[in-house]
């Protein structure tokens, strides 16, 4: 059995194999939402999809995804409808159906062979700016089915031996919106793999495969008990709470995440079976992603215990079928990872704040702020797809406030910096600041959500959205109150409108001299508003976060 040093050891190398194909990606990417927002994630995975190590710098959400993706790779080669891996392979898949989210996260998967045994897995996903379907860059606020959302990829083998298919690039690239640019993103892709594969071979020279195996071995047991240990510490018994989607882009009513966690010894499961049935619109959430949601959730509540499959074997979620949180083919899917995910990983908080109140938090803004905008750039003559994300408020907690324009829940995106987003497209941010008074009062208020305005300079553009919390502000806490909601607002010819479904919409005309605003939510506070300092409050009011009205009514005189 391999000592305790060495475990350390090699538990630091692992993840360090896929920090490196992290940065790799993003060093080499071409879209700025890759290379800039850092919108991907990578990780190593044993022969049937069990997680072994992911990288610090990638999405949380990609955890559980990619675990599956991998178990359903591995299902389909045994069952023979995948062809069998060989050295210098590259499968390419983005089926939300078969461990994915939504089709613009595209994965990869590349085998790791000794002496002609399949040891692992290496897997990283990135969000392509655009897959086809209805509307420049995916987000088709108002689709019906999958089809409608772009080209879905089963698994099949980019690389054969290490050369590149060019057949089916050229399927990929006669189906999505300025092609061209799609093979920069392909070759940092696949090279993030080929780093990881260079430095997991020197840790497999220096510890053998049979070392190397039992190690993991013993890393994913220690995990478990980590998290047992965890557990242990919450009191048994049974918790709910309940969040909602603004609406599912075409019926506009809000969905339920109905959350029942059940503490008892050193287990936790997770019932969301009461949540709204299967929805029209693209806010369906395939299983893995549900899943997904789930365990980053604890991975936040819980951030020391190291992540890999021991880290998750004492949660029990029940799948929640006849739901719209375990989409089925042809359901589609473009809000689930982005956006209900983090309203899933926001019931888990709410409802575990109830048990462990010191540790837990107000809800998070809770939205990605997915924005695109296509169309033609004359000065260029070229097209152009644009992706813009955005931070929002984080909840207060029993110690602090909330941060401000903090990332999303679901990973470690930022917003590009906006120097970036007006050398590659013909827009101007006319505004990029704080949305004053969106933080939610409490003893510990949240932070503040971001007010950011965009101009379109020339020619014409379509313009999608797929935000959320826009219909109900992030929830306060243990008397806390709500952060304010998402604003979306279109100033075209003099005129200033709000999408009907508030935070949803797609293929909207703009044309030079045009205008986008948005205020993305802020967070929930934490504890009665009338307990917070009163130096605070008045710190609060100098810096401009509220004006001297907003918080005489939200903290008392």
């Amino acid at each position: 059995m391999t000592d305790a040093l060495t475990l350390a050891v090699i538990q630091a190398g692992l993840q360090q194999v896929c920090n490196e194909m992290d940065i790799a990606f993003s060093r080499a990417a071409f879209s700025p939402v890759i290379a800039e927002a850092d919108d991907r994630s990578d990780g190593i995975y044993g022969p049937e999809g069990e997680l072994i190590a992911q990288g610090e710098f990638g999405l949380p959400v990609f955890v559980g995804t990619m675990a599956h993706s991998a178990a359903h790779l591995a299902r389909l080669i045994r069952e023979g409808a995948v062809a069998a891996p060989e050295p210098g392979d590259i499968y390419i898949v983005n089926d939300p159906y078969l461990g994915g989210t939504h089709l613009m996260d595209v994965r990869f998967a590349k085998p790791v062979f000794v002496e002609g045994e399949l040891f692992c897995w290496l897997q990283n996903t990135g969000h392509w700016p655009d897959i086809g379907g209805m509307v420049p860059g995916g987000f088709s606020a108002h689709a019906t089915e999958v089809e409608q959302e772009g080209l879905r990829l089963p698994p099949v083998k980019l690389f054969k031996r290490g050369e590149l298919d060019r057949e089916i690039v050229s399927i990929i690239q006669s189906n999505i919106r300025v092609a061209g640019q799609r093979i920069g993103d392909i070759k940092a892709q696949a090279a993030a793999l080929l780093v990881g594969e260079q430095r997991l071979s020197e840790m497999l020279a220096r510890y053998g495969a049979a070392g190397l195996k039992d190690a993991i071995a013993g890393i994913r047991a220690r995990a478990a008990e980590r998290m047992r240990a965890e557990i242990r510490r919450i009191p048994d018994g049974v918790y709910r709470a309940e969040a909602f989607v603004d609406s599912d882009g075409v019926v506009n009513e809000p969905l339920r995440i109905a959350l029942t966690v059940t503490k008892q010894d050193e287990t936790l499961t997770f019932d969301l079976s009461g949540s709204s049935p299967p929805c029209r619109g693209p806010m369906n959430s395939v299983w893995s992603t549900t899943c997904s949601a789930i365990y980053l959730g604890m991975k936040h509540v819980f951030p020391h215990v190291p992540i890999n499959a021991g880290t998750f074997e004492p949660l029990r979620v029940m799948r929640p079928e006849g739901t719209f949180l375990d989409a089925r083919y042809p359901r589609p899917v473009s809000g689930c990872a982005a956006e209900v995910s983090q309203r899933v990983a926001e019931a888990v908080f709410l409802a575990l704040a109830q048990a462990i109140p010191d540790e837990l938090w107000a809800a998070p803004a809770g939205t990605s702020g997915n924005f695109a905008l296509g169309g033609f750039d004359p000065a260029r003559d070229a097209g152009y797809v644009m992706y813009q994300i955005t931070g929002g408020g984080h909840g207060g907690n029993a110690r602090e406030d909330g941060l401000t324009n903090a990332c999303s829940t679901i990973g470690i995106s930022k917003t590009p910096p906006v120097e970036v987003m007006e050398q590659y497209f013909p827009i101007l941010f006319r505004r990029f600041a704080i949305h004053e008074g969106s933080g939610g009062a409490g003893r510990r208020r949240g932070g503040f959500g971001v007010h950011y305005e965009v101009e379109l300079l020339r020619g014409e553009a379509r313009a999608s959205f797929v935000m959320d919390h826009g219909r109900f502000g992030p929830p306060g806490v243990l008397g806390g109150q709500d952060g304010a909601p998402n604003v979306v607002r279109l100033h075209r010819g003099g005129v200033t409108t709000v999408p009907e479904h508030l935070s949803k919409d797609q293929g909207l005309r703009l044309v030079a001299g045009d205008r986008v605003e948005v205020m993305t939510p802020g967070g929930g506070g934490y504890g009665d508003p009338r307990e917070r300092e009163r130096d605070l409050v008045a710190r609060d009011v100098a810096r401009g976060y509220y004006t001297a009205e907003q918080a005489e009514r939200l903290f008392g005189p």
